[in-house]
Order: C-alpha cells, then sequence, then structure tokens
C-alpha cells in the first residue's frame, strides 16, 4: 500500500521553509535533531523541496554541494587570469581578494570544471631550450641535485651484489654451472664474463670448441665439470639423442648409454654421406 504524504506541523514548516538552502545531508540532520523527527528521511526532505518550488541556488556548476562559492567579479578575475600557472595563480588571487579559504587545488578544480585552457600542453615545443642548458655537473657527479647525487655511482665503484673472477653458480633453468672468469665479455666489453664451467675447463685442456660441435655430459651429473666428463660431438647428433624422435639418452641407464651415443653417431654419419652424394 502506497504511504501518502509525510505531515509536518506549522512549526516544522516555517523551519523548513527558513533552512531549505542547506547541503540535503546538513538539511536533513539538522531537522531531526531540532524536531526529532526520526520517521522523515533524506529523501522525504528532498522531495519536499521540489514540491514546494525551494529553489537551493546551486545551478550544478561551480556552486554544487560544498564548492567554494565565488562572486561574479571574482570568476571574472579567475576567468581572465586562467592561464597563468598555478603557483601564481593561487597567491595572486588570494591577494586580490583576500580570500583565505581557497586553496591552490580549489582553483586548479574550478579550471578543469569550467574548461579554462591555460594553453600549456606539458609537451615541448620544437626548438624550446632547455632548462638545464648551459649547466655543466661537476666530473664524476652526474646531476646537480643533491638527491640525484646522493645514489650516483662514482667511478670504480662496484655494485654491492658484484662478484670476481672465480665466483660460480647453478643456472637455475638449466642445471649447469657457471663460472665468473677473467676474460672481457664480448657482448658488453666488461672485464669480466660468465661461462659454463664445463666448457671452460674443457677447453682449457683441450683448445678452443670448434663450430658446429657442443660439449655433451656422458654421465648423469651435469654439475661434475671434469673434462672426462664431457664428450665433444656435432651439434647435430643432439636431436637423435633427446629430441622428439631421440633415444632419451638422458633418461636411459648408464650401461646403455654408450650404445645409444654409438648409434646416434651413425646415424649422423649416414645423413653426411647421402648428403654428399645427393649434392
Amino acid at each position: 500500500m502506497r504511504r501518502g504524504p509525510i505531515p509536518y506541523s506549522a512549526e516544522e514548516m516555517v523551519w523548513l521553509e527558513a533552512n531549505f538552502k542547506l547541503v540535503i545531508s546538513d538539511y536533513h540532520r539538522a531537522f531531526v535533531a531540532a524536531f526529532g523527527r526520526d520517521d522523515v528521511s533524506l529523501c522525504h526532505l528532498n522531495q519536499l523541496r521540489k514540491r514546494k518550488g525551494w529553489k537551493v541556488g546551486r545551478d550544478g556548476g561551480r556552486y554544487i554541494g560544498r564548492r567554494r562559492r565565488f562572486s561574479d567579479a571574482e570568476i571574472t578575475w579567475l576567468r581572465n587570469h586562467c592561464s597563468m600557472p598555478i603557483s601564481e595563480y593561487h597567491p595572486a588571487f588570494c591577494k586580490e581578494f583576500g580570500r583565505e579559504d581557497v586553496s591552490a587545488a580549489n582553483l586548479h578544480g574550478l579550471r578543469k570544471r569550467e574548461g579554462w585552457k591555460t594553453g600549456r600542453t606539458g609537451h615541448f615545443v620544437k626548438g624550446a631550450e632547455p632548462l638545464n642548458k648551459g649547466k655543466k655537473c661537476a666530473p664524476g657527479t652526474g646531476g646537480l641535485h643533491p638527491n640525484a647525487q646522493r645514489t650516483q655511482f662514482r667511478p670504480g665503484r662496484l655494485p654491492h651484489n658484484h662478484q670476481g673472477a672465480g665466483h660460480e653458480r647453478i643456472d637455475s633453468k638449466d642445471g649447469y654451472a657457471i663460472i665468473i672468469v677473467d676474460e672481457v665479455n664480448p657482448w658488453t666489453g666488461a672485464a669480466t664474463r660468465p661461462m659454463h664451467k664445463h666448457r671452460w675447463l674443457w677447453e682449457q685442456a683441450n683448445g678452443p670448441i670448434p663450430d658446429g660441435f657442443v660439449l655433451k655430459c656422458i654421465g648423469e651429473d651435469k654439475t661434475n665439470c671434469d673434462p672426462s666428463n664431457w664428450e665433444l660431438i656435432p651439434r647435430e647428433v643432439l636431436p637423435r639423442l633427446n629430441g622428439r624422435f631421440g633415444m632419451h639418452y638422458d633418461q636411459a641407464a648408464p650401461e646403455i648409454k654408450p650404445t645409444i651415443m654409438a648409434v646416434a653417431k651413425l646415424k649422423h654419419a649416414v645423413t653426411q654421406v647421402r648428403r654428399r652424394k645427393s649434392a
């Protein structure tokens, strides 16, 4: 069943009409506190104002809710000076009109709501002169700001996680031992470079690995970097050992691994002979 209009006494109507310009939340709270009308909701008072045609004076623009109120003279001044940087815009306005209750954020929000363009896009214009043009930093100090200088590296300084030549680790992806060797890194120019330890030891004993060849672990422990645990084989033999159609060399028992390796090499040799004949 639909409920009828909320009844109000003559005294309540006088109060409601005298204070209808309040923000609705304050309007309802003050009315309930003054008359103890717990049966009246915020929506009831809002509908009452609409039925009575009481205009609150807020046009939905710069006077909505609790936004700062500005006079016509202030709005005119703010519009005419909207292109000023906010750091100058705010103190100039406060000095002109003595508005200590207005913050820079209030004025910034007003400019956005009114759509006033400052003329600044935030982009560097072609041909614009950099702010730091002609300023030079002391050698080795980097930026001019103290906070920038505090975290900059100095010449000869090493990072806290630096590991010199001889440092070893296990590669988490493939399980190979990695060693830092005292050689110039050909890709980065650093004084040291990482290498697989088994390859470095094998080359120390047997010389550089020829092109088209790789080292294959013939044992079960890939971290055993002794040259006797690694065999030099053509790269094309690897798919025959563990590829999609390979013979599962790594999973095989130790006693049959030599046989699998011999068969893979034999198949590779047959393929090479066939290629030479067809060439």
